[in-house]
């Protein structure tokens, strides 16, 4: 009897032990909820999941403000009015482009219409033919198209084609309305991407931009989808490719971020293994990344974009506390790479931000000692 009490206190010390040791060593673990052990992102003030907003990667109470007007009045002339007044080269006007845009797609895809029935976006339409030399609309026009192909067509068809080349012609006349305008040729980089432009043809679609923006990280993205080893580069072009922008990026560019989203589109199959993001390559383009939001502007769009993919490259990396700076900033939304590439991108967003608590308690953090 004695040798089995003996035997029991052995495992309850070596299991003390064992908690102790993944304490010091700031192991994260899955706990059921109501766990005392339990990490809560309430605590830290974040949004519960289902406030999450997955429209936009960070607030523009201004578009937020019109799209729920024309979307419920049909009038397309707020939003004209609103991309009247942006400024034509900044990185907002393409956001704003690609908002109406969506929105536009989004209600056509709910709403197809039928006998009797009204299509969605019908808003669109008569933007078009109420104000056929608006560029605004012009460029809303374009990008709908392109998000029409992608939504409702295979890469490669007949339809997919059809619907590309539709919005090539409308790229060239949205450029013609506002010739220093460099929206429409980023619109065009999609096409590219989706009819596989030469390179030739790509690099003069790509000078056209340089011309107008050369430091429109919005811009530099959407290219940088055309030379990645998924549609007509490779790993080698990509990071190159990023690598020069960020080289000579202007102080406070967003642009010494680019590295990190060639690092992502590049990911490896099996990636779920800290060691790989703690890797030079990663560890590089990270620090890169949190240089560019330190020193950017606090008004610059682009900056959520890079924000939400340094989210998920530090968690994987379990560097927790970093983690939670960047989610102290873009918590509330969450429209932007990776999260909307899964069916469900608030949920998706909502287990790395919990991980993130987890990580950062586990190594003594807490809600006192996060800097607000």
């Amino acid at each position: 009897m004695e040798i089995l009490w003996v035997l029991m206190a052995l495992v309850m010390l070596g299991f003390v032990l064992l908690q102790l040791s993944r304490r010091r060593r700031g192991a994260v673990g899955l706990v059921p909820p109501g766990h005392p052990d339990a990490a809560d992102p309430a605590n830290y003030g974040f949004a519960r999941e289902e406030e999450l907003d997955v429209r936009m990667p960070g607030p523009d109470q201004d578009l937020l403000d019109v799209l729920d007007l024309v979307q419920r009045s049909q009038d397309h002339r707020g939003a004209q009015q609103l991309l009247a007044g942006t400024e034509a080269a900044g990185e907002r006007r393409w956001q704003r482009v690609q908002a109406f845009a969506g929105a536009a797609s989004l209600e056509l895809r709910q709403r197809p219409g039928g006998v009797g029935q009204t299509p969605g976006g019908q808003w669109l339409r008569v933007w078009r033919a109420e104000a056929p030399k608006d560029a605004g609309g012009a460029a809303v026009h374009a990008e709908f198209l392109v998000q029409q192909a992608w939504r409702t067509a295979t890469p490669g068809t007949d339809d997919f084609r059809i619907i590309m080349e539709e919005a090539k012609a409308a790229c060239g006349e949205a450029a013609l309305l506002a010739p220093g305008d460099p929206v429409p040729y980023i619109v065009e980089l999609s096409v590219a991407r989706g009819l596989g432009y030469p390179r030739e043809e790509f690099e003069q679609l790509w000078l056209k931009i340089l011309d107008r923006a050369p430091h429109h990280m919005g811009a530099h993205l959407a290219a940088l989808q055309y030379w990645c080893e998924k549609w007509h580069g490779s790993r080698d072009l990509a990071y190159s490719f990023a690598e020069a922008a960020a080289a000579r990026a202007p102080q406070g560019s967003l642009l010494a971020a680019l590295p990190l989203f060639a690092v992502f589109e590049h990911l490896p199959e099996v990636n779920l293994v800290a060691g790989f993001y703690q890797s030079e390559v990663v560890t590089k383009a990270v620090h890169g990344a949190l240089h560019a939001v330190h020193s950017a502007r606090p008004d610059d769009p682009m900056q959520a974009h890079v924000r939400h993919l340094l989210v998920f490259s530090l968690v994987r990396g379990e560097r927790w506390a970093e983690a939670m700076n960047q989610l102290m900033v873009i918590d509330g939304h969450v429209g932007a790479l990776p999260w909307t590439l899964s069916a469900d991108p608030a949920a998706e967003f909502a287990v790395y931000r919990a991980l993130a608590v987890a990580g950062y308690e586990a190594n003594g953090g807490s809600p006192a000692t996060l800097p607000h």
